[in-house]
């Protein structure tokens, strides 16, 4: 069982390699053959320039004619050419090289950028509400963004390697093949001490995701704008400092800790390696000294052997380098491979346009992911075309997860919604979301143009379409808009130059302009004016009511004397549907809805 594990797990090490390879080729073809031959290329010029070196060395000390200098110099000017030659070659061909891999690392990195952002795009909600699911996007973002880049240097360094290694040991063979045979003596231990470390780092980089993550988090309650007013208000940049460096300090010395074991035995395994080399050099030296060799061949045979020995190293680091690439690659297809639960259906039916029957809530129940509590209850509701209706009731009665629900954001784990008796899991998930506009409470603050903060509601519109200012119209976000430096191009905001900041109201009413402008038909205010006060949201309500040119709206507020107007109102308690039907029937049932009215109006008397 054991091996066949082992033997998974590797193949799943290939895996993982085969697609980052397939990352960075698909990146840029013509880079990566570019860079490859230009690899071949530059690793064959040093042992080309070690022969020349011996000849060289050879013609002034056996070949060297004092009676004819003309004649000797003029032999030793050719080869002292072509040195010059080999090294302007060099010098040209590593100029050409250092842009391309700049350049590939750019676009292998742009690649990725967009390869991740795609997948957390299309990552189901119920992840963001996950905490494993932030240690993964930590460990895929931190340690993996770079590895397909980081591969194919790994990939160059072996190729070149093995070129020299193929060089110069061919030349230490035709010296002698034990010398060769030297060459594994020291490189072994030290391979094998590096991978031991390989994995231990790895492990202690899962067991401490979590703790990383928490110093990242209260880093960016010192440094974000989101917490800059309370972080000062409550005097907090000490606290969070504090726990931040203390968190950084366990890190740095768990991290310590390992170094140094691994320095130590770094240390003995180059105590073998000095030595191993040491007694080659002797052994040359005494070859030359014995006049087996001439003072040429010592040059290169020395050289040779102490590339070949470079080479050997760096061909086998490069593996071991590569091992320790794929324990982070696994990071990246870890997350890259996490599988969506809301999908689009085999065969979608297309979204009935406009709506004839309506939306149904069929004996619905949903648990979320993970938690024991049931969130809905065997919820069974109907929206009409063209109706208005609310949902009301305390925090966590399960309002918001209706929504959640209707956009398909969570599918139910029991019972069905359908738009015109269509399940909504056979449409197609983006066409389902295009029938319908939400706002919800913690509505999103686009750091861009006022026009582009509502153009996002529809993307599919040109962003100088007249839409966009009757949306901002109908929501009263014109006015605003108009008082603004720029106007309609001024930035939102503070983060970028020439922004201004909005109140939070003002911002509402521009995240409200957002969902008029989507071409939906049905519309969906999940308390997002509860920072107007009552008066004004009266007023967003009532011109809500009367602007929706026949579209289904769907209502959620705590203040109920705005929710008056609707058609039809649902009263939920710990999941289910407790009450329904208009205001005035619901304050005669005498029941939750009309005891909760009767309370919040008594605060107005």
């Amino acid at each position: 069982m054991r091996t066949r594990q082992l033997l998974q797990f590797e193949s799943q090490r290939v895996l993982h390699l085969g697609r980052a390879i397939r990352i960075v080729w698909e990146s840029g073809p013509v880079w990566t053959l570019a860079r490859m031959a230009l690899t071949v290329v530059q690793s064959c010029l040093p042992i080309a320039r070690l022969y020349i070196m011996k000849l060289l060395l050879d013609a002034i000390t056996t070949g060297f004619d004092a009676n004819n200098k003309e004649a000797a110099f003029s032999k030793v000017g050719s080869l002292v050419i072509a040195m010059g030659v080999v090294n302007l070659t060099g010098a040209v061909l590593s100029s050409i090289s250092t842009l391309v891999n700049q350049f590939q690392q750019q676009v292998v990195s742009d690649r990725l950028y967009e390869i991740i952002h795609d997948k957390a795009v299309g990552v189901d909600l119920e992840h963001y509400e996950n905490p494993s699911y932030y240690d993964i996007l930590e460990r895929a973002r931190n340690e993996a963004n770079g590895v397909p880049m980081r591969l194919l240097n790994r990939l160059q360094q072996i190729g070149g390697n093995v070129v020299k290694l193929i060089t110069m040991g061919g030349t230490l063979l035709a010296f002698d093949w034990a010398i060769a045979g030297v060459l594994f003596v020291p490189v072994i231990p030290r391979i094998l001490v590096r991978l031991s470390f390989v994995r231990e780092i790895h492990r202690w980089l899962q067991q401490r995701t979590a703790t990383q993550r928490q110093a990242n988090y209260y880093n960016s309650l010192v440094l974000n704008d989101s917490h800059a007013k309370e972080v000062r208000l409550f005097d907090l940049g000490d606290l969070f400092s504090k726990r931040f460096r203390r968190l950084r300090r366990k890190l740095r010395q768990e991290r310590l800790e390992i170094s140094v074991r691994r320095v130590s035995a770094d240390f003995f395994t180059t105590l073998i390696s000095v030595v191993a080399t040491w007694a080659v050099y002797a052994y040359i030296a005494y070859q030359t000294v014995q006049g087996n060799i001439t003072v040429g061949d010592l040059v290169l045979y020395n050289q040779a052997f102490r590339k070949a020995y470079d080479a050997l190293w760096h061909v086998l680091q490069g593996v071991a380098g590569l091992y320790e690439d794929n324990q982070y690659l696994s990071y990246l297809f870890e997350f890259l491979d996490i599988k969506p639960k809301v999908v689009d259906p085999p065969h979608p039916k297309p979204a009935p346009r406009p709506m004839k029957t309506g939306i149904a809530f069929e004996n619905v129940s949903f648990w979320y992911p993970d938690s024991d509590r049931q969130a809905l209850k065997d919820v069974s509701l109907t929206i009409q075309p063209g109706e208005v209706v609310a949902f009301v009731g305390e925090n966590g009665s399960g309002k918001t997860t209706l929504i959640k629900l209707l956009c398909r954001l969570y599918d139910p784990t029991e019972g069905r919604i359908s738009i015109d008796s269509i399940d909504l899991r056979d449409l197609r998930v983006q066409e389902l979301r295009r029938q319908i506009s939400v706002i919800f409470q913690d509505y999103a603050k686009y750091h861009l143009t006022a026009r582009e903060n509502i153009w996002l509601g529809n993307i599919d519109c040109p962003p100088d379409d007249e839409r966009i200012i009757a949306a901002a119209k109908r929501s009263g976000a014109d006015e605003v808009i108009q008082s603004l430096t720029r106007g309609y191009d001024n930035i939102l905001g503070k983060r970028f130059e020439t922004g201004e900041e909005l109140s939070i109201g003002q911002w509402q009413k521009v995240s409200i302009a957002r969902a008029f402008l989507r071409d939906s038909q049905i519309i969906v205010l999940d308390e997002p004016t509860s920072a107007l006060d009552p008066k004004a949201e009266y007023e967003v309500f009532k011109k809500f009511r009367e602007l929706l040119q026949g579209q289904s709206a769907v209502l959620i507020t705590h203040r109920l004397s705005t929710v008056k107007m609707a058609d039809c109102i649902y009263v939920l308690d710990k999941g289910r549907i407790v009450e329904s039907g208009p205001h005035e029937a619901l304050i005669q049932l005498n029941g939750l809805y009309a005891h909760l009215f009767e309370t919040q109006a008594q605060n107005y008397r």
